[in-house]
């Protein structure tokens, strides 16, 4: 998530950093799709993580990338980064506006690969307008309430 909406530092990988006392590389770039993370794995894996944060699907639902291509892209980022050693936590967003389409892939490979999963994570944030800085991407305070959803997962995953 390269952070989008928020101003410099208050992205939710930064305000997670701050949480948990440890540096995070958010090497989110804007606009990116799973196929785009999956063509860039290699630069992640090069900085030889500890844990990754996957975070994939919403721009796939904004320009109608097919769920098979999705997920199938998804599971093969979570596999890569697993095989060179990285702990997983799967962020999931939600894929449709009235149901939720996505929510049984996101579990599907956070079971299959022993992933932490964090369902949702624009859940309770998307539809409020004090946290959003425009109709897609949170503001500083939406940043906050995302890093606070995932700050368990990681601490977990550091245990």
């Amino acid at each position: 998530t390269q952070g989008v909406g928020a101003t410099v530092g208050n992205d939710y990988p930064s305000l997670l950093s701050e949480l948990i006392g440890k540096p995070i590389i958010n090497m989110g770039v804007s606009g990116n799709t799973s196929k785009d993370g999956l063509t860039r794995v290699e630069e992640v894996i090069a900085q030889k993580p500890k844990i990754v944060l996957v975070l994939f699907g919403g721009n796939d639902f904004l320009r109608r990338v097919p769920m098979s291509e999705t997920f199938r892209n998804i599971d093969d980022i979570v596999v890569k980064l697993q095989n060179a050693g990285a702990i997983i936590v799967l962020l999931g967003v939600k894929g449709g506006i009235l149901t939720d389409e996505y929510k049984k892939y996101f579990e599907s490979i956070a079971e299959a690969r022993g992933a932490l999963y964090v369902p949702d994570v624009l859940e309770d944030i998307f539809r409020e307008r004090e946290l959003m800085a425009d109709g897609i991407h949170p503001n500083n305070a939406g940043y906050q309430k995302i890093a606070e959803k995932v700050f368990p997962i990681i601490q977990k995953a550091l245990q």
